[in-house]
């Protein structure tokens, strides 16, 4: 059988003057995707786009392209010959099959005619393949309101001939919203909040701090495995790796235990201010949640946010823990996050932090560091590695 993946977009098609570019840069990230399998001809036509793949593994080549952001759903279709005869038999032949693998006793057939050309309507296609299933597997019936099968029929130069939809993530083509940096601990909420920004098609750089010989090399190594499950949305994610213990030992020694955390927060930005401006990115990303712990309250927010005067990002601010346990276990991240290695936040914890820091004591205790010679030093610790899935 020739088959043809059918690849569909969403707002990509309001993008009215500028959609070309967007659609060019899909077709672009979908070729990247599947450039580890192999070379196939993708044509984009009437707001879709058709990937030949001839005999090959359709379904490894779904697995690539359903995680390519800015595509909304795929389907696995046969190509025929625009003949209703030809369609219907190819049809049946086809929920055949599906009943094999799959039990099911209900389905619908969906079609769109966009060759005005063809002898019957959207509606009579519909109609009478439903009724030539029917007659030749009588054991199941039609329900078009919640059908376990779907059979869609797509008229165009040839015949297209799919089961079911299978969902893509959606959102916008990864780069063409600019790029951005995300400060990437080794918990859960950090990866999840990189992942939906990168799916709103910005860019990512990470930057992750560890605070060694505190926290081990695991769990350095672990953030590099959630940097590469991240890339298999991303291509690739140049990662900095900063040590933070000489700051934080600053703090301990000059600074109230209860504002540690939200001076090693503000420091985090200050250097992460300055990463991103070497490399071009016009903001940061966190993982942070509302009232989620001590410091992410709306007063230790506006006190770490203050460190730094361009965009900073926090996509999960008004979700809670479970939604982002949901989203980590979706998108791949959330065993990796949860194995037990110690990250810097948890290097001199104190005891009753400040939940609700006054942003002017907080500057007159980081008066007594010598801030620019810390960061200086903290950079100068900074390694740089490009991480990739493949």
């Amino acid at each position: 059988m020739d088959q043809v993946i059918i690849v569909r977009y969403g707002e990509i098609s309001l993008k009215g003057l500028n959609r070309s570019y967007f659609e060019d840069r899909l077709v672009k990230d979908i070729k990247n995707a599947l450039r580890p399998i192999g070379t196939f001809l993708i044509v984009k036509r009437d707001q879709l786009i058709f990937i030949e793949i001839g005999a090959s593994d359709a379904a490894e080549i779904v697995s690539k392209v359903t995680r390519v952001f800015g595509v909304v759903s795929v389907s696995v279709a046969v190509k025929t010959v625009s003949s209703l005869n030809q369609i219907m038999e190819l049809a049946l032949q086809m929920v055949r099959g599906y009943r094999v693998r799959n039990h099911f006793k209900t389905f619908k057939v969906i079609s769109k005619r966009s060759d005005k050309t063809f002898p019957a309507t959207s509606p009579e296609i519909s109609r009478i393949t439903g009724e030539f299933i029917l007659t030749n597997l009588g054991d199941i019936t039609v329900d078009v309101h919640n059908p376990e099968l779907t059979v869609n029929i797509e008229i165009r130069d040839q015949a297209y001939v799919s089961l079911n939809k299978i969902p893509g993530f959606g959102g916008m083509p990864y780069g063409t919203n600019g790029k951005a940096l995300l400060l990437l601990s080794g918990g859960i909420d950090s990866p999840a909040a990189g992942w939906l920004m990168a799916r709103r098609g910005v860019a990512i750089e990470a930057v992750h701090f560890h605070s060694y010989p505190f926290t081990s090399e695991r769990a350095k190594e672990k953030v590099i495995d959630l940097a590469r499950i991240l890339s298999g949305y991303c291509r690739s994610i140049p990662l900095h790796i900063v040590n933070l213990l000489d700051i934080q030992q600053a703090i301990k020694k000059h600074c109230p235990e209860e504002i540690f955390t939200i001076l090693s927060r503000r420091f985090m930005m200050f250097i992460a201010a300055r990463i991103a401006l070497e490399n071009e990115c016009l903001g940061l990303i966190t993982g942070e949640s509302i009232g989620q712990v001590a410091s992410q309250t709306i007063q230790g927010l506006h006190a770490t946010n203050s460190a730094v005067n361009i965009p900073v990002f926090r996509p999960l601010i008004a979700t809670d823990k479970n939604e982002i346990m949901h989203l980590a276990m979706k998108i791949g991240t959330y065993e990796t996050s949860i194995l037990p290695y110690e990250d810097c936040c948890t290097v001199f914890l104190p005891k009753r932090p400040a939940t609700k820091p006054r942003l002017e004591k907080v500057l007159k205790h980081e008066a007594n560091l010598d801030k620019e010679a810390l960061i200086a030093a903290a950079l100068d610790t900074r390694e740089t590695l490009t991480v990739t899935r493949y």
